[in-house]
């Protein structure tokens, strides 16, 4: 568990928009199981929260754990001031100091192993691996079929990925990687040649689930939302504009990755859809409520026929259009902007750019 742990202190932005896709849809549940399968990876619950305030209290604490790694111990303290301040009472474990750390235990660790092994998954899915590699996490109690699934090497689109990405049940700590070729699977710990046991598509009847698959667990965490965390925007556009502003800036190093794809597509003529390329940031949202404005959501969007097009022609004519490198440099630089103004007479943010001829400007309505 070194490594995992280490892991949890350092999210990184795919793990923590995996989580933050669950923030626009929590539900209240009497237990664990009243949401199913992929159902997790688009709602946030805790078994027993029923009141709305609460859950979304819990999913502060929560966030925080994941996006800062501030650990068990401060998850902990918010747990016991939330339950305490909503009055909550009738938890499974409360009332003892041991069921009160079983409880904020199984929360913060199904919520992190979840939402890194979802982060994950999205960036197996990008990087476009070849081959997927199963390795057994290394518990000192290993589930027998776990350990045998240790080494497994299929292609990426295998349907075994489907119901067994772990993690695979409560406390799994299995991981997959991802290879370019057999070689490669092999130097992430891959057996090549190693075969499936016949019948693991089987479901159980009690679980429902394939053998070694704990009830409730036979889906990829992420596996859902894999697309949809580089094509955030409409996310964004539904929540509260600091949350909004926290989810982007989440997003940022997804953003540049898929970016130059965009920008090289639009520039070779494809149609696309209006691209993310940034989000407001909280500074930005507190100057315009000041003034009176509020955002509705905090998402920037790109026109592509500010890249091409008759309106891209006319600011190409005009002397006044950025350079392909700038563009391919646009996310990074809305991030750290020379300056930012505001027109009273159009309530525009104008973005002034840095390290480019001019300082060129960009207006965000």
């Amino acid at each position: 568990m070194t490594e995992l742990s280490a892991s949890f202190k350092k999210p990184f932005p795919e793990q923590v928009a995996a989580f933050r896709l669950r923030l626009g849809n929590l539900v209240p549940t009497a237990a664990w199981d009243d949401l199913k399968g992929v159902a997790h990876d688009r709602g946030f619950m805790v078994a027993g929260a029923m009141k709305a305030d609460l859950l979304a209290d819990l999913a502060v604490a929560v966030d925080k754990a994941i996006a800062e790694g501030t650990g068990l111990e401060v998850f902990r303290r918010n747990f016991r001031e939330i339950v305490t301040k909503h009055g909550w009472h009738g938890w499974t474990g409360e009332g003892s100091k041991g069921g009160e750390a079983w409880r904020t235990r199984v929360i913060y660790r199904t919520n992190m192993r979840t939402s890194y092994m979802a982060g994950r998954y999205a960036q197996l899915k990008a990087g476009k691996f070849k081959y997927w590699v199963y390795r057994h996490g290394g518990s000192l109690e290993p589930r027998p079929l776990h350990l045998a699934w240790d080494g497994l090497v299929l292609p990426a689109g295998h349907p075994f990925w489907a119901s067994h990405y772990p993690p695979n049940d409560w406390g799994c700590s299995c991981r997959v990687f991802g290879a370019r070729s057999l070689a490669g699977a092999k130097r992430k710990g891959g057996i090549i040649g190693k075969q499936l046991e016949g019948g693991w598509q089987n479901l159980d009847r009690k679980t429902g689930t394939p053998p070694g698959i704990g009830k409730g667990w036979d889906h990829a965490p992420g596996g859902a939302v894999a697309d949809t965390i580089s094509l955030a925007a409409d996310k964004i556009r539904t929540l509260p504009a600091m949350l909004g502003a926290d989810f982007g800036t989440s997003l940022s190093g997804i953003i540049d990755r898929f970016w130059p794809i965009w920008v090289a597509d639009t520039l070779a003529g494809a149609r696309h859809a209006p691209a993310l390329v940034g989000v407001l940031g909280r500074t930005e949202i507190s100057a315009l409520t000041a003034r009176g404005i509020s955002p509705r959501s905090a998402e920037i969007l790109l026109k592509p026929g500010l890249l091409k097009g008759p309106k891209a022609t006319r600011h190409s004519k005009k002397g006044d259009a950025l350079k392909e490198s700038e563009w391919l440099r646009l996310p990074g630089i809305l991030r750290n902007p020379h300056a930012i103004l505001f027109d009273p007479k159009t309530n525009n943010l104008v973005y002034v750019l840095p390290g480019a001829d001019g300082l060129p400007q960009l207006v965000v309505r």
